[in-house]
């Protein structure tokens, strides 16, 4: 029996995505569709390498082609084509499809450890990622991805380094160990406008900023100077935290830049024999996401191997990938990109045929 390709086009038409609402076939994401006898071979076209319903995309897809007669095996393919949220970068002029803040409303929540690893994470999916230290203050990415030196300067262009399929700047690379960072007022705005105007990036789908913490000059000039897709703030689960990242939070609201939710960072310590400790307090990260309206990203909990390989410049979601830490982040990562292409892509709106096909 001959399978024809419209009734496998036809069977696949009744398969949601289930962010954008509508099938895969109306979204132009079945893409190669090939039929050898039984086998009935093709690709679905995601809006992020690093999506989080692909499990649920192809259980419904085989579901949907068993009820067609004559096909006996299935192989499904993925790709990705992450769609641009239409922002001009300002002094950026690399052709980056999303840039994503990561803030925190005070230092040692971790912020710079959750950056690092959703960027690695993005890029471990497929993704072409760039890192963007803007913690000028205190550039800790360099040491956390193993990152000594920038290579050798194209002219007057910084070349970023890279590590773990991430291409990473940071001041951290451009002043000489130990050496002070003191900024004030236009100076620090001139260095911020420089560090983002400088850089070679190439082509990227998502450019992660590590921000400073707070919200004084250094976050706001750079907020103000690279138009976000949206911004995520990490938090510790105690009540002081959770003051601080909430003005953070506000400070984005404020700048109209999209909030794509709350990460609760060293939510809880897992002991040997299986009991819980919560060392900073409980449920602090939910209730502010509640509190603001805002979604909750997720958890993460304490793990000494993140401590170690952010020493050793190992990130976590790398070298322990299967731990409950580099799952949750994983997991922390996906949402994010999520987020990001179901607004880029407008989902309450006439869905742009250009960024589909």
């Amino acid at each position: 029996m001959t399978i024809s390709k419209e009734a496998i086009m036809q069977a696949l038409g009744t398969v949601q995505e289930p962010d954008l609402k509508q099938d895969l076939v109306t979204l132009n994401m079945i893409r190669n569709l090939e039929i050898d006898g039984g086998k009935v071979v093709f690709t679905i076209m995601l809006t992020t390498p690093a999506c989080p319903l692909k499990g649920k995309m192809e259980a419904d897809s085989r579901k949907a082609l068993a009820s067609v007669a004559g096909v006996e095996s299935i192989e499904i393919k993925w790709d990705s084509d992450v769609p641009n949220d239409g922002r001009t970068r300002g002094l950026i002029k690399a052709p980056i499809r999303n840039a994503i803040a990561i803030g925190s409303g005070k230092g040692g929540v971790g912020k710079s450890t959750v950056s690092v690893n959703v960027a690695v994470a993005l890029a471990k999916a497929g993704a072409r990622v760039g890192l963007l230290d803007a913690d000028i203050y205190g550039p800790n990415t360099p040491t956390m991805l193993g990152v000594e030196q920038l290579p050798k300067p194209d002219g007057p262009r910084i070349i970023p380094a890279e590590a773990y399929g991430v291409k990473m700047v940071s001041m951290g690379l451009l002043v000489k160990p130990g050496q002070p960072l003191i900024w004030r007022g236009p100076m620090l705005n001139s260095a911020i406008r420089q560090f983002l105007g400088d850089v070679e990036w190439g082509e990227l789908d998502y450019l992660i900023v590590d921000l400073p913490p707070g919200t004084g000059d250094a976050a706001l000039s750079l907020a103000q100077s690279l138009p976000l897709s949206g911004a995520v703030v990490v938090t510790l689960p105690q009540l002081v935290s959770l003051e601080d990242a909430g003005r953070g939070l506000n400070m984005f609201k404020k700048l109209e830049v999209p909030v794509l939710g709350v990460v609760e960072n060293m939510s809880y310590l897992e002991l040997p024999d299986g009991t819980i400790m919560d060392i900073f307090g409980s449920g602090g990260g939910e209730h502010l996401a509640k509190l603001t309206n805002v979604d909750f990203l997720g958890q993460v909990p304490m793990d000494q191997n993140v401590r170690i390989g952010g020493d050793r410049g190992k990130p976590i979601v790398d070298s322990h990938p299967d731990s409950p830490v580099a799952q949750a982040l994983t997991e922390i990562t996906q949402r994010i990109a999520q987020k990001v292409s179901v607004a880029a892509i407008g989902v309450n709106n006439d869905l742009p045929i250009s960024i589909l096909e």
